[in-house]
C-alpha cells in the first residue's frame, strides 16, 4: 500500500487471481464508478502478476455490529454491483471459481478421502449435508431460470468497507459470472458473517425482491456452501484452529438447521 494507491502481487502460479481482479475493476470502473477500487495500471504477464488500484477509506464490516444502516448500505452496494454490468457483458465473462459445480465436485471427493473423524452433531450433520446433496440433484449443473449476474465471488465481510456512508467491495481475485442468490448465499454462510457477531440474515435478505426460482435458489445455495463451510471447519478442528473454540459445533447446527 502506497498513499492513496494499493499494489497487489500475485504469486508466480496465481490461477487466474490477478486477470479476474483487473477485469473486475475495469468493468465496475465503467458501469459502477466509486463501488470499488479504481484501476490503475496492471502487469498481468509478469512472472509475479502485479495489478494497482486507488486505495479505499473505509473500514471491514468483518467484526462489526452490521446492522440498521450498514445492513441497508450493504444490500445497496451488492445490488449495485450485481445490476450493474449488462448482462450481454456478463454472458461473455467466464464463470467464476467455486461455482456450484466446483463446490458438487469438492463435496463429493472430500466426503470419500477427507472426511473428518468426528463424532456427536458434527458428524450428524455432516452425514445429514451428504445425504441432502445426493439427492439435491445439484450436480447437474446449474439451474437456467435464474438470471447471470456479475459476481464477486467472497462473501467475507472483510471485503466489503464501511465509511460511515455507505459501503464500498474490494477483492475481486474469485469474481466471475454467477447469480444474484448464489452470490446472496456467499455472504449469509460465510463464517465471516457470524462467528465474531450474528449477522441478521433476515434483515439482510429482506432487502431484496427475488423471484420464485431465486428463493428456491437461495435456500439450496445457502445448504450447499455451509456444507463446504462444514468440512473446512470440522478439518480445521483436527489441525491447528484459526477460529474460536465451538465454532465448527455452531456450523453444524446451523447446517441442521438449514436442512429442516
Amino acid at each position: 500500500m502506497t498513499g492513496d494507491r494499493v499494489i497487489k502481487r500475485f504469486p508466480r502460479k496465481d490461477g487466474g487471481r490477478a486477470e479476474r481482479e483487473w477485469r473486475a475493476l475495469s468493468l465496475l470502473a465503467t458501469y459502477a464508478p466509486g463501488l470499488a477500487p479504481e484501476p490503475r495500471e496492471a502487469d498481468l504477464a509478469a512472472p509475479e502478476p502485479v495489478v494497482v488500484m486507488s486505495r479505499l477509506a473505509g473500514a471491514p464490516l468483518r467484526g462489526t455490529a452490521v446492522e440498521g444502516k450498514r445492513i441497508v448500505a450493504l444490500a445497496k452496494a451488492v445490488t449495485t454491483l450485481y445490476e450493474a454490468v449488462p448482462p450481454d457483458v456478463v454472458c461473455k465473462v467466464p464463470l467464476r471459481p467455486g461455482h456450484q459445480g466446483d463446490l458438487v465436485s469438492r463435496l463429493n471427493e472430500w466426503a470419500v478421502t477427507a472426511r473428518p473423524r468426528a463424532g456427536g452433531p458434527v458428524r450428524q450433520a455432516l452425514d445429514a449435508g451428504l445425504k441432502w446433496l445426493a439427492r439435491s440433484g445439484l450436480g447437474a449443473g446449474a439451474p437456467g431460470d435464474v438470471s447471470p449476474v456479475f459476481g464477486p465471488g467472497d462473501g467475507n465481510l472483510a471485503n466489503y468497507l464501511w465509511d460511515g456512508f455507505r459501503v464500498q467491495v474490494v477483492d475481486f481475485e474469485d469474481s466471475g459470472r454467477s447469480d444474484r442468490a448464489f452470490e446472496l448465499a456467499e455472504i449469509t454462510e460465510h463464517v465471516g458473517s457470524w462467528v465474531e457477531h450474528p449477522f441478521d440474515v433476515t434483515a439482510f435478505l429482506e432487502q431484496f425482491e427475488l423471484s420464485p426460482a431465486e428463493t428456491v435458489r437461495l435456500r439450496e445455495s445457502r445448504r450447499l456452501l455451509a456444507l463446504v463451510w462444514l468440512f473446512l471447519l470440522a478439518g480445521e478442528a483436527m489441525g491447528h484452529p484459526r477460529n474460536p473454540p465451538g465454532t465448527v459445533e455452531r456450523q453444524a447446527g446451523r447446517m441442521l438447521e438449514l436442512l429442516a
